[in-house]
């Protein structure tokens, strides 16, 4: 517990409005958009609301005087809990942190606070004709802080990449409250340890992220998106891996199985033909019609030389985003197939994809339930969502060996535990088998180092 005087002193830093107590509003924080139980356990003491990293900086140096669990968190769109605060304390939640600071034109940067939303971003930028592209399908409430903090992808990672290709500095705030500033707008930049790329990624356990400064890249003059139908997801997959071999690399490559489409269908109100068993949406981009039109003609080979049986190009700026709003909406559509949904994130090198998809399928049958397949096909990320109803007795337990084998699967092929949605708490009892005992090791002596006294995100990634 917090007591009235330490709660007096954050009260000074960020004013009255701006700490909440009351057990309503303790319980809003205490869970994000994963699948970890509603526990009163994870209710935080106290919602900590700061406007500037000067009293994200102050709020720090209470907690670390009081040694007082700090769970940093954004729009609370994390799928592993990494803001749920799983020994109380306070959630500091950077919400009202939605400046952006400044966008340098010349050098094509732009610097924002951390509770930007990932859209605003990318529309600001664009008014002027400059692209970010991390893409996170919950771009449309995902805040920058939090993208960073988890290395957030995306559908255009395939291409352009996450966000770790783009953070050029960060703005920090450590476990004792100081202010570290890191990287910079030099390109070139080798001085002392890459440690914007440390934070990157670190899920707030080892500082919290108030500002990053990002490089931008001129935006795409022309962009079109292309449907292909196939009898299964593994010629879906083979279409994908073909395409790059041909040379071709769009800008963003998604397959949706059966279960994904029947969903859509549904939604529509439309019949899906019998024979499709998968689809492929792909997005393509370039400096003029003549560019899509070659792309667009050897994809359509690529595809028909692995079975596909039907190919459509949206003919309208309406017609394409109709297409992406089916695939953003896929997992919580998918979600309403079953009382309850388990969704993963696995990452495994391009040529291993179809693979693993294999092994999905057979991990399905083994342990009797339906698992949903859909992801971004063309860098490796795939998101298998295990359809069940945990009030069943024995089910809560054959979803866990499904989620041992698919984690199993992922890493025999060479692959990992999260392309994008980190470690958190989901993730935790996996992560030695990823790593190793000398991986989990060196983890944990830059923890030390950082954030000696384990205030930052307790009970996260190990």
């Amino acid at each position: 517990m917090i007591s009235e005087v330490i709660k007096q002193e954050i009260i000074a830093i960020v004013g009255p409005d701006n700490v909440l107590d009351s057990e309503l509003n303790r319980f809003g924080y205490s869970y994000d958009s994963s699948f970890v139980p509603l526990l009163p356990k994870n209710n935080p003491d106290l919602v900590v609301r700061p406007l500037t990293t000067d009293e994200v900086s102050r709020v720090m140096v209470v907690a670390c005087a009081h040694e007082i669990p700090v769970t940093p968190r954004g729009a609370g769109s994390g799928r592993t809990g990494g803001s749920i605060p799983q020994k109380g304390g306070i959630s500091l939640c950077l919400d009202r942190m939605t400046q952006i600071v400044e966008l340098d034109l010349r050098n094509m940067m732009v610097t924002a606070e951390a509770g930007v939303r990932t859209i605003d971003l990318y529309n600001h930028c664009a008014e002027k004709g400059l692209f970010f592209p991390p893409d996170p399908a919950s771009w449309k409430f995902s805040t920058i802080g939090g993208n960073v903090a988890e290395n957030a992808g995306g559908m255009r990672a395939v291409k352009y990449g996450v966000t770790k290709n783009y953070v050029m500095g960060l703005e920090v705030v450590l476990a004792d409250g100081a202010i570290l500033k890191t990287g910079g707008k030099a390109i070139k930049n080798v001085t002392g340890y890459d440690l914007t790329s440390l934070f990157t990624g670190s899920e707030g356990t080892l500082g919290v992220v108030t500002q990053a400064l990002f490089r931008l890249i001129p935006m795409p003059k022309r962009r079109g998106t292309l449907q292909v139908m196939f009898r299964t997801l593994d010629d879906g997959c083979r279409t994908v891996h073909t395409v790059l071999q041909a040379g071709v690399l769009p800008a963003a490559a998604e397959i949706m199985d059966r279960t994904c489409l029947e969903v859509v269908a549904r939604h529509r109100k439309t019949e899906i033909d019998p024979e499709v068993g998968a689809s492929v949406i792909i997005e393509i981009d370039g400096e003029d019609d003549a560019a899509l039109e070659t792309q667009t003609k050897r994809i359509e080979a690529a595809a028909k030389e692995c079975g596909a049986i039907a190919f459509r190009a949206a003919r309208s700026q309406q017609e394409a985003e109709e297409l992406w709003a089916v695939r953003r909406g896929i997992s919580s559509a998918v979600a309403a197939l079953a009382p309850n949904r388990i969704g993963e994130d696995i990452s495994v090198p391009r040529d291993a994809f179809p693979e693993v998809v294999r092994r999905i399928g057979e991990i399905s049958k083994k342990h009797g339930l339906p698992i949903a397949v859909y992801g971004h096909a063309g860098d490796g990320n795939i998101h298998p969502s295990i359809l069940c109803d945990l009030a069943k007795p024995g089910e809560e337990e054959r979803v866990h060996h499904a989620v041992d084998d698919i984690f199993a699967a992922a890493l025999d092929v060479g692959g990992t535990l999260s392309g994008e949605h980190g470690i958190g708490i989901t993730k935790r009892p996996y992560i030695a088998g990823a790593l190793g005992e000398i991986g989990i090791r060196t983890l944990k002596a830059m923890k030390a180092a950082l954030d000696p006294k384990g205030i930052l995100n307790p009970e996260k990634i190990w």
